[in-house]
C-alpha cells in the first residue's frame, strides 16, 4: 500500500487547515444558544459561503453536485482537518447526519429523489435527519427490534411510530425513516422512506437535553402518526431497508472516525503547547517524564487510529464492503480519541476543564462517539462473531 498523498490532496488538506484555523475556530467564541437552530443555520450558511470561496466546500461529492469529488482516502485526510472544529465540518457540509444521507441517496435514490432531496442537501440549502433509533422496547443498538410500521392503504403508505435521539431533527427539511413493512420477513422486512418534515403526520415533539452539543438541530424525539406518503417516498426497494442501512453506516462510521481524529489532534496540540509554556517543580511540564508519557500515548493512539481509518478507506475505494474493518476502526478510534481528550485535560489541569480552552468541549463531544453508530460493545460482539465464523470455516 502506497501512503503517498496525491499533490492535489495535500494542497486541499493544507487549504482546509488554514481555513479552519483562520475562518472557523475564531467563531467558536460566539456561538448561538444550543436550542436556537435558526441562528445555528444562519451561522452554518455563513461558514459554508466562506468554505466555497476558499475552495474546500463539499469534498465528498462529485462536481455534478457542486463537490470536489474526493475518494474515501482523500476524505480521510480532509475530514480530519475539518474535524479540528465542530464548526469546520458544518462549514464544509460534511457533518453527520447529512454526509451519510447524501451518500445513501446518491447510491440508491431515483433521479427524481436526488433532485428533490440530494440537490438542496448538497448545496447546504437544507438539513436532514435519519430516523432509526426508537424508545424502548423499539430499535436501538439492536435494529431487529424496529417497531415503527408502514402499511399500504389505498395506494399510499401510512407510517406510525416513535423515534428518539434523532440527530439534527429540529429544523431538518426531511427525514429518512426506517419502518417495518413485512412482519413475516423479520430483519429483512424494513423499508426506508423519505419523509418531508412538513408532512402533517411527522412532528418533532422535543429536543432532548444531552451531553454533546455539536449537532445543529440537536437530538429530537419524533412522532409519526398517520404519516401518509406515496410510492415515490420509498428509498430504494421495499423490504431492503436493513441492507441499505449498511450502505450508509459502513462509510458513516468511518467518516465519524475521520472527523474525531481531527478533534483529538487539536486537543493534543493544546496539551503540548501548555506543557511547553507551563513551569512547575523547577522546569517545564514538557520535561516531566509523566507528562511526556501522556503526550507520547496521545501520539501513539492518533497514529494507530489514522492507519486504521486509511486502511478501511482504501478498502472502500477498492469496492470492498469493509464491514469488518470499519467496525474495528469505529471501536478503536472512538476509544482512542476519548483517551486522548482525557489525557490532554489532565496535562492542562484546571485550564483543561475550563472554557478558556476547547478541551472540555472536545471531551464532551468525543465521549458520545463510543455510543453513536453502534456502541463499542455491539461492534465487539459483531467482530468476535465474524472471527468465530472464520475459525469454524477454516476448521471445516
Amino acid at each position: 500500500m502506497d501512503f503517498t498523498l496525491p499533490p492535489e490532496v495535500v494542497a486541499l488538506r493544507d487549504r482546509t487547515r488554514r481555513f479552519v484555523d483562520e475562518a472557523v475556530i475564531p467563531r467558536e467564541r460566539h456561538l448561538p444558544p444550543t436550542e436556537d437552530h435558526a441562528a445555528w443555520d444562519a451561522l452554518r450558511a455563513e461558514l459554508q459561503a466562506a468554505a466555497r470561496e476558499a475552495g474546500v466546500f463539499l469534498p465528498h461529492l462529485g462536481p455534478a453536485w457542486g463537490g470536489l469529488g474526493l475518494d474515501w482516502r482523500g476524505c480521510a485526510v480532509v475530514f480530519e482537518e475539518a474535524g479540528r472544529s465542530v464548526l469546520g465540518i458544518q462549514a464544509l457540509n460534511c457533518a453527520a447526519p447529512d454526509e451519510g444521507n447524501m451518500h445513501l441517496i446518491e447510491k440508491i435514490g431515483t433521479p427524481a429523489q436526488k433532485e428533490r432531496f440530494l440537490r438542496p442537501l448538497a448545496a447546504g440549502e437544507a438539513r436532514s435527519c435519519f430516523g432509526m433509533t426508537e424508545p424502548p422496547p423499539g430499535a436501538g443498538a439492536d435494529p431487529s427490534l424496529l417497531a415503527t410500521t408502514a402499511e399500504r392503504r389505498g395506494g399510499r403508505w401510512v407510517i406510525n411510530g416513535k423515534k428518539h435521539f434523532i440527530s439534527g431533527a429540529s429544523g431538518a427539511a426531511f427525514c429518512i425513516v426506517m419502518a417495518r413493512t413485512d412482519e413475516v420477513r423479520g430483519r429483512h422486512g424494513a423499508t426506508m422512506f423519505l419523509v418531508d418534515a412538513a408532512n402533517p403526520g411527522f412532528r418533532v415533539d422535543r429536543r432532548q437535553p444531552i451531553h454533546d452539543l455539536s449537532f445543529v438541530g440537536g437530538h429530537g424525539e419524533v412522532t409519526l402518526e398517520g404519516c401518509e406518503v406515496g410510492d415515490d417516498a420509498v428509498l430504494g426497494e421495499v423490504n431492503r431497508g436493513f441492507d441499505y442501512a449498511q450502505v450508509r453506516l459502513r462509510p458513516a462510521r468511518l467518516t465519524h472516525c475521520m472527523r474525531w481524529l481531527g478533534a483529538a489532534r487539536r486537543a493534543t496540540e493544546h496539551a503540548t503547547a501548555h506543557a511547553l509554556a507551563r513551569r512547575a517543580f523547577g522546569g517545564r511540564l514538557a520535561d516531566n517524564g509523566m507528562v511526556q508519557a501522556m503526550l507520547a500515548d496521545c501520539e501513539i493512539d492518533l497514529h494507530g487510529a489514522r492507519l486504521m481509518v486509511w486502511h478501511a478507506a482504501w478498502l472502500l475505494d477498492r469496492g470492498e464492503s469493509a464491514s469488518h474493518e470499519t467496525a474495528v476502526a469505529k471501536v478503536a478510534v472512538a476509544e482512542a480519541v476519548n483517551r486522548v481528550a482525557d489525557r490532554c485535560i489532565q496535562v492542562c489541569g484546571a485550564q483543561g476543564i475550563s472554557e478558556d480552552l476547547p478541551l472540555a468541549n472536545l471531551y464532551r463531544e468525543t465521549r458520545a462517539f463510543r455510543i453513536y453508530d453502534g456502541p463499542s460493545e455491539v461492534h465487539r460482539m459483531s467482530i468476535a462473531r465474524r472471527l468465530v465464523r472464520r475459525a469454524e470455516g477454516s476448521e471445516g
